[in-house]
């Protein structure tokens, strides 16, 4: 199974921006802990980090006929991007949406989620275990012997 792990503006600033929301690990400690367990499971992933919209969205098309699953954690762009919604509908990839914080108890702003209506499910408020259940969810509902 090929899983990409896709993350979107300032997830690269883990352990730096807001400890006290998303934690003291870092983004390179979230990269290892994905690979380790993709590894332990059997499954390629590719990672990808991007604070540009557009970029994205080209990662997004980019994983049609090779990507099995995609975790993506869209961050800000969440909350505003029709583009990212536009593009996962586009390429029809089972997509789990991640959120390393509860947005559910957050500000109002957050609670709307243009994405989650291409996604398969949504894992928020788990920390980076967050992208390990994802990847889980992928593996069991959408691996090779699916």
């Amino acid at each position: 199974m090929n899983i990409l792990v896709l993350n979107g503006p300032n997830i690269n600033m883990l352990g730096i921006r807001e400890p006290g929301i998303y934690g003291k690990e870092d983004y390179n400690f979230l990269c290892e802990t994905v690979t380790n367990y993709a590894k332990e499971k059997g499954v390629n992933i590719e990672l990808y980090q991007s604070n540009h919209e557009g970029d994205l969205v080209d990662k997004i098309q980019q994983a049609c006929g090779k990507i099995d699953g995609i975790v993506f954690n869209p961050a800000a762009y969440t909350h505003t991007s029709v583009a990212l919604l536009d593009a996962l509908k586009s390429v029809s990839i089972p997509t789990v949406e991640v959120h390393i914080s509860d947005v559910s108890k957050r500000e109002d702003f957050r609670q709307v989620s243009y994405v989650r209506a291409a996604c398969v499910k949504t894992i928020s408020g788990h920390g980076i275990a967050g992208y390990v259940e994802a990847m889980d969810f992928l593996i069991e509902n959408y691996g090779e012997n699916k």
